[in-house]
């Protein structure tokens, strides 16, 4: 049991000297115009102003100088950034420091700077740019985390170690189950499992099963019983769904880190807006305001400056601790994401219980970050959908991405609630990813079961793509991913088609949405820039969104339009042999997939003969 988590660390070793030396290779080898179209990179950036936010962190605001519209940047909050000047031999000088996005939106962005020193050379750098940087904070977090769980001897940790990992019996308490009228059966279920658990359980949500629902009801009904819990996810955009989910139910939710749906109502819960609420924040900020004005102002500093200001940062520091107090008490709900767990906001909090949310996409070393501050912890997710993402190949083979939530569910099942009604997808569509995925255990609720668009339509068709070199796939423009411009050209066609069968009135009087979708982001960016250049589109376009199907995870649109891309005379489907992927791009649909590949090359894989044969059936 040792070994294997062992054998984690070596593996995160391994992920963590891949990215180590692909973040060399990109800051010494790689030009800027490739960094901009990769989405690493904002090149020429424009500064705007600066001020100390509630934190008294001194930030940034920045926009990029010129957008590129089809290039999805890679900058989120928390993320860990630096800045360099390029000179007129375009050779780049970094600066000796690491920023840390604060929020970003488009092409604007908030830099977390970490002297007045640093914000001094962003200001003078003439050819300025920013780019990701390595995220050494959260590899740290994560190796701590695994040696305190490989170490513990004895206690809370060391028990749900064993739990998880061994054949140590998971205990529940035994009173009557709760009634809750307003969830179906499986919901109603996998609540009171929750509620019975002294050590573990997961709630495992295939798509469109309410999983956020039952989780949400499951922290409620918890709340009835504890003081405060703990609600982590992998993704900041994760914990902020599930946060706005509990405010609507009244809870009083307090947001550590950084939200990226920055509204007027996700602000209203940030431990940031909230410290700055407060009615000592005043007396705080004046505090600060006096000390940065004796800095500036002092010229030869005696011994009672000194003395003075060090007893307005005492008294600052006392302020800060009295406000953060009075937060965290009022606070039913701590939400953040794993790695923020581990904020010294968080220092010396522990929990009865932990919720994490999109638990299979979480490496377990991120997890144990936040089971260190529990006594109890229930998951929530679907296996079967989007691994962790793993960039290192021998870190992927060696098993970098089984997650806690694959352990429990494969040492533990009777600790885990399968959901089992949908309420998302036609049974046209559904019946697909339901025998192939969850053993034919789902059903469609009535009210979804023969949804669609048109009458005597059928819910999945494939269009074929001709052989020959004209469909043949191609290298994108950045060497990494890969595109099929005649596929592209096809795949719009047959939405246009589609939409001509609808009627350009119903489809905007309706508001019909579209996902396209394509395993690989060099075709989402040809998608993009193809419809943006037809006229055809534009009273549409607020009405469809193009990503890759990392980019769909969560979401639900009418129609879904799949782009394969993949066609060769060697029948290789590279990373479309991860079935989990092509389970997400399925089940984003309600109504109606359209999905555009080469029938020959993908028949070598037997997953997708398979599928073919389905929507044969489908379209007799």
């Amino acid at each position: 049991m040792i070994q294997k988590l062992v054998r984690q660390r070596e593996l995160l070793k391994l992920e963590y000297e891949y990215e180590k030396e692909q973040f060399q290779r990109q800051t010494e080898a790689m030009g800027v115009e490739r960094k901009v179209r990769r989405g690493l990179c904002w090149y020429p950036l424009n500064v705007g102003r600066n001020y100390y936010n509630s934190l008294d962190q001194l930030v940034v605001e920045v926009t990029n100088g010129v957008p590129q519209e089809d290039v999805e940047h890679q900058f989120e909050p928390g993320k860990p950034v630096c800045f360099f000047e390029q000179d007129a031999s375009e050779m780049l000088r970094y600066m000796k420091f690491v920023g840390q996005v604060s929020y970003v939106e488009d092409n604007r962005m908030v830099i977390v700077l970490p002297s007045a020193d640093a914000l001094q050379q962003v200001q003078s750098a003439q050819r300025l740019g920013v780019q990701l940087y390595l995220d050494e904070y959260t590899y740290r977090q994560m190796f701590a985390a695994l040696d305190q769980v490989i170490n513990a001897q004895k206690g809370r940790l060391a028990e749900l170690r064993d739990i998880i990992h061994t054949s140590a019996p998971a205990h529940k308490f035994t009173f009557a189950p709760v009634r809750f009228p307003w969830l179906n059966p499986s919901q109603e279920q996998a609540v009171n499992e929750v509620l019975w658990a002294k050590d573990v359980a997961v709630v495992h949500g295939p798509p469109g099963t309410g999983k956020t629902t039952t989780l949400v009801e499951a922290i409620y009904e918890t709340l009835r019983r504890e003081t405060q819990v703990l609600v982590c996810a992998q993704s900041n955009m994760a914990v902020d769904w599930i946060s706005e989910k509990l405010a609507d139910r009244g809870v009083s939710v307090l947001r550590i880190g950084n939200p990226t749906r920055v509204t007027d109502k996700m602000l209203g819960y940030t431990f940031e807006r909230r410290f700055e609420s407060h009615p000592r924040y005043t007396d705080l900020w004046t505090l600060r305001h006096e000390i940065r004005r004796m800095y500036d102002s002092q010229k030869g500093r005696s011994d009672s400056f000194h003395q003075k200001i060090e007893r307005l940062k005492d008294r600052c520091t006392e302020l800060e601790m009295t406000i953060t107090a009075d937060l965290f008490a009022d606070a039913r709900v701590v939400a953040c994401t794993l790695t923020g767990s581990a904020n010294r906001l968080l220092v010396g909090h522990h929990f009865g219980t932990l919720f994490i949310d999109e638990a299979a996409q979480a490496l377990e070393a991120a997890c144990w970050i936040a089971m260190q501050k529990a006594n109890r912890v229930i998951l929530a997710g679907d296996h079967r959908q989007l691994p962790p993402t793993i960039k290192c190949i021998e870190a992927l083979k060696g098993g970098l991405d089984q997650t806690i939530m694959q352990t429990i569910v494969e040492n533990k099942p009777a600790q885990v609630s399968l959901l089992t009604v949908q309420y998302r997808m036609s049974d046209g569509i559904m019946q697909f990813p339901n025998q192939e995925f969850y053993e034919g255990r789902l059903e469609s609720a009535p009210q979804v079961k023969y949804r669609g668009i048109l009458d005597w339509d059928t819910a999945i068709d494939w269009i074929d793509t001709p052989e020959g070199m004209d469909y043949q796939e191609q290298q994108a423009g950045d060497g990494l991913s890969r595109q099929n411009p005649a596929e592209a050209e096809l795949t719009l066609q047959s939405l246009k088609d589609y939409f001509i069968k609808i009627g350009k009135d119903r489809i905007l009087y309706e508001r019909v949405d579209v996902g396209i979708i394509s395993p690989y982001r060099g075709q989402v960016s040809l998608l993009r820039r193809m419809l943006r250049r037809d006229s055809y589109w534009k009273p549409f376009r607020h009405l469809i969104t193009i990503n890759t199907i990392d980019g769909f995870q969560g979401q639900e649109r009418d129609v879904i339009v799949i782009s394969m891309v993949r066609n060769n005379d060697e029948g290789d489907v590279g990373f479309l042999r991860d079935l989990r992927r092509m389970n997400v791009a399925i089940t984003r649909a309600r109504m109606k997939i359209l999905l555009i590949g080469n029938r020959t090359t993908l028949s070598h894989y037997p997953f997708y003969r398979r599928l073919l044969r389905y929507i044969d059936n489908l379209n007799p």
